[in-house]
């Protein structure tokens, strides 16, 4: 395994909701297009007590899910346990865990942002699973 891309899509905070969730989308098509992925793993629907984050990253999540709909790409849901155990082997794995073996498993010359590692976990277990996926016949989003 290796990353080909890692990174994070910055909106300065006084930027307006609609604004972010186009430079999210326009983000995820430049990676599309630049890397013609042929699946998409994201994080499973959690639950937070601020109920305004929550919010705002089920509006994300909205437009990664349709962006790879319109491109095409299945987008597949793991729950931050199934991952953590994919990637570090123990469902209760703590944020430096997991950005220490993602780093490991990809040969990263340094540590990735929480996000970034959160987000290459997914693949990594993503990798993990196409086998039980394809038999299974579980349908992505």
């Amino acid at each position: 395994m290796r990353a080909l891309w890692h990174g994070r899509v910055r909106n300065p905070p006084t930027r307006p909701l609609s604004a972010c969730l186009v430079a999210l989308q326009d983000a995820v098509c430049e990676q599309i297009a630049a890397y013609q992925p042929q699946a998409a793993a994201i994080e499973g629907v959690f639950f937070s007590k601020n109920i305004h984050t929550t919010l705002i990253l089920g509006h994300a999540r909205g437009v990664l899910i349709g962006q790879c709909a319109r491109q095409g790409i299945p987008v597949y849901e793991y729950e931050p346990r199934r991952v953590k155990q994919a990637v570090v082997g123990f469902g209760g794995a703590v944020k430096d865990q997991m950005q220490r073996m993602v780093m490991t498993l990809l040969n990263l010359p340094e540590l990735p942002q929480e996000d970034e590692a959160d987000a290459l976990a997914l693949a990594i277990c993503h990798l993990h699973n196409r086998t039980r996926l394809r038999l299974s016949g579980i349908e992505p989003l």
